[in-house]
Order: structure tokens, then sequence, then C-alpha cells
């Protein structure tokens, strides 16, 4: 039986971190991957591939170039399924490699099969043939990520109903697409279809969606997907999917109403993957939704020697955040302090178009009782951003009238998220409204909306 210093337990972005992290430490490590490959959900049906196809559907489409050339440029006139697989596995495969290479340099063992917990200290892993090996370990992460919530009521079996980690392997590219779900997943799915100008249908029981994004920026978000043709079936939950004779996936809502498309995707929630790790055996418990609950400055469960990050424990779930949850638990279980957490971290949703946002919204602002002042910037009033062929996209500030520093920045369209991380480093190092005014920015670029959204809002303020 082997013994480590460190087991972790999914190979996802917080367990590839940790383990990593565990190793520079000089600590032996063991992850144990469900997968016959490394990466976990991130790399084989999450974060890589739905970006991945995004950049894919974007590039073969000429979405960029539409605002020169019109809505029925195309790079390639016919698109299918084949089309969008190719980019998908080469990059794959290389995200496989770099981590494999990862793991090597730093002496991480790896181990594939699915694990249990036998005691606190003790787990059997069954690998691909069936045989069972038992490993014991003295700390362990749990990180395991999620899977797609799958109600009975729905007919996954059926090719042309598919959930969040199906959708990459999609068989065909339908003419019309119901997508039950607006969180990140549902929303950033539902877009990328649009934009390979498949008919889009969102269904969502609650009357908002995205409600962490500041409004303004959902009101855009919203205009620009109507503009295109989403058809948004807000405020009613699904009470039945159905085939009907000639194929199509129909969808009846709560209140009556029906939506026929050809194919359907849901995306309304995850479970964590916690049913079969034996947890009763360590004496861990989960949620109804199987998440696992930790303390948040340590990522420690009930049980002090074993730690969980990711998906598994829910909000942000997000890979970056996840990343940094897996390195804090790795310094923790061994004595290491861990710097502080950052006040504020980005989010970013790879729809078409994108979005990110980083500090507080303006709602969060007011409910605090702050003075505030906001400044806006087109991207079609940058000189890039005509360059770019771009007719929307905005950016939005958010200053303290009293202190002057920066309290947020929302932004949505092309390169939302590359754009966020200036803000992000003003916002945490406490700038004002002055570093945007005073500082240059490179011509022409995108960056430059930090400047005009800056004056913009100096412009209103008393000075």
């Amino acid at each position: 039986m082997g013994v480590y210093d460190f087991i972790v337990i999914g190979s996802g972005p917080s367990g590839r971190r940790a383990a990593i992290q565990a190793a520079k430490l000089g600590k032996s490590v063991l992850v144990i991957e469900g997968r016959l490959k490394v990466g976990g959900v991130s790399v084989h049906t999450g974060t890589i591939p739905s970006k991945t196809l995004r950049e894919t559907a974007l590039n073969l489409s000429g979405w960029r170039e539409r605002g020169f050339y019109g809505r029925s440029y195309r790079v390639k006139k016919e698109i299918g399924s084949e089309d969008l697989s190719i980019r998908l596995h080469k990059t794959l495969d290389y995200e496989v490699d770099v981590l494999d290479h990862q793991f090597l340099r730093n002496g991480v063992a790896t181990m594939t099969g699915f694990a249990r917990f036998l005691d606190a200290n003790r787990l059997c892993v069954t690998e691909p043939d069936g045989t069972e090996t038992v490993v014991a370990g003295e700390r362990f992460l749990i990180a395991v990520g999620t899977l797609p919530l799958r109600p009975d009521n729905v007919d996954f079996a059926d090719p042309d109903i598919m959930d969040s980690d199906e959708v990459v392997n999609i068989h065909r590219l339908p003419r019309s697409l119901t997508v039950i779900g607006a969180g990140v997943i549902g929303i950033e799915y539902a877009t990328i279809f649009s934009a390979l100008d498949v008919a889009v249908t969102v269904i969502e029981p609650r009357a908002t969606f995205l409600d962490f994004v500041d409004r303004e920026i959902i009101d855009e978000f919203v205009h620009q997907l109507r503009d295109r043709g989403v058809v948004f079936r807000m405020g009613s939950g699904v009470a039945s999917v159905a085939k009907s004779e000639d194929g199509h996936v129909v969808t009846t809502l709560d209140d009556g109403r029906t939506v026929q498309s050809q194919m359907l995707l849901y995306c309304a929630g995850r479970m964590g993957a916690t049913s079969n790790l034996g947890l009763d055996n360590c004496g861990l418990e989960v949620d109804s939704r199987g998440r696992i609950a930790v303390e948040t400055k340590t990522y420690q469960t009930a049980v002090p020697h074993i730690y969980a990050a990711g998906d598994v424990i829910g909000f942000p779930s997000l890979a970056s955040t996840s990343m940094e949850q897996g390195r804090i638990a790795a310094c923790h279980a061994f004595g290491l302090p861990p710097p502080p957490a950052p006040a504020f971290f980005p989010y970013g949703i790879y729809a078409v178009p994108e979005i990110s946002t980083v500090g507080m919204t303006e709602q969060e602002v007011r409910d605090r009782g702050i003075k505030y002042e906001t400044g806006i910037a087109r991207f079609r009033e940058t000189s890039r951003g005509n360059i770019m062929g771009l007719e929307q996209g905005l950016m939005k500030m958010i200053f303290s009238i009293k202190t002057r520093r920066l309290l947020g920045v929302h932004i949505i369209g092309e390169g939302a998220t590359e754009l966020i991380h200036i803000g992000q480093a003003v916002l945490n190092l406490k700038g004002t409204i002055d570093y945007f005014i005073e500082n240059t920015f490179n011509y022409p670029t995108l960056a430059e909306a930090y400047k005009i959204a800056a004056l913009d809002a100096w412009n209103r303020m008393v000075r």
C-alpha cells in the first residue's frame, strides 16, 4: 500500500494547482483521476472545450468581420459538427500534454481510477481494468468537480437532447436549439450557437439571469441578443420535454406555452461529483447538490486533514478561482501561510459578446449608500474599435465621489475578459480616477476605453 503526504482526487484546475504546489514544498503527491487523461471537467467537457468551440464558431462564421462586410458574410459557407471538432481535439491534446509534463517535471505521481474513502486516511482506487488498489495519505484534497443535473423527466438517451458535458461532441449542427437554463453555461452556449445562425430559444424559470452582473450590462446584452433573434422565455419553468412525430423536441412550459426545436440543451444546474466517494466513511457530509462545505480561508472540511476546492464547494465555480483555492489549500495543509486573497477578482463570461466584471455593481454601490458617479465608453468611440469594425460593446466604470477611488469595472464586447485586468489591478491597488486620466494608453487600442469612461465620469464629478 502506497503512503503519500498529499493525495488529490481530481486533476482539474484546483487539483492540479494544489498538487504542484505541494510537490514544490517537497511533499510526496499522488493525483487520482477518473478519466483516462488528466485535466478534469475543465479540460475535457467544460472550460477549455466551450471556449475552443466559441473561438472556432467566431472564426469559421466570420463573426468578427460582419461589422464591415454585413451579416451575410461567412468564412466557411457550410459549417458542420466536424468543423467544430477538429480544433477542439487539437486543443485538448495540447492541454493534456502540458499537464502531463507539469506533473512529470514536479515529480507528481498520477493514477487512473475512481477513488472512494475506506476511512479518513485510506482510499480504494478502482482502476479501468477493475483492479482495486488501496493508497494511504496524511492529507487529502477533494477536487472532483461537478456533473450536469439530469432530471428524470428529460430523456438524455435521445441524441437530440444533450446536457452541457455532451454538447462539445454535438453530432450535427441544428437549425434550431432550445437551451434550458440561463446560467453562465447556458448563456455561453446559447450565444455561441446563435453566432452560427442557429435559431435559439432560452428558457429560464427565474425572471432575471446572471444577477451578479451589473444590470446595465445585462440590459445591453439582452438587447444585442434579441436583435440577433434570440428568444427569451423567462419566469416559467419546464413542465415536460417530449419528441414530436416529425422528430422535433417539444418543450412545454408551466404556463402552457410550447417551444419546438431540432435539438435541446439542458443546462439548469450541476451536482457535485461526490456520490461515489464514500464520504460517510471519512466523516463528511454533502448538501442537496452534492457540494462539500469548507472553511473559506483555508478550504478545510469538517475533517481537518481533508480539504476541498473547485466547483465541488460551489460558488463562484470559476477555473481561475479554483486554481487559487487549490494552491491555498496545499499551502495551509503543510503550514505555509499563503498571502491574503485580493479583495476583488474578475468574472469572465465567454458568451458572444463576452462579458467581464470586477468590483461592485452599481446596485451594490447604491445599497451601501456610497455617493458615486459612473462613466461609459462605447467601443465604437475608439479608433481601434473602428478598425475592428465594432458596432457594439461598452465599458462602464464606477467611482466614489468622496475618495475618487475606482469601485467597479463592467465590460461587454470584444476582448472584455482581457481588458478587465487593467481595472482589476487599479481596483486592488486602491487606485483612483486620476490614474486613468493622467496615464497614457497605447493608441489605437480598446484599452483607450478606460480613459474615455474615466473622463466621462470626471466631467460629471464635482471638482
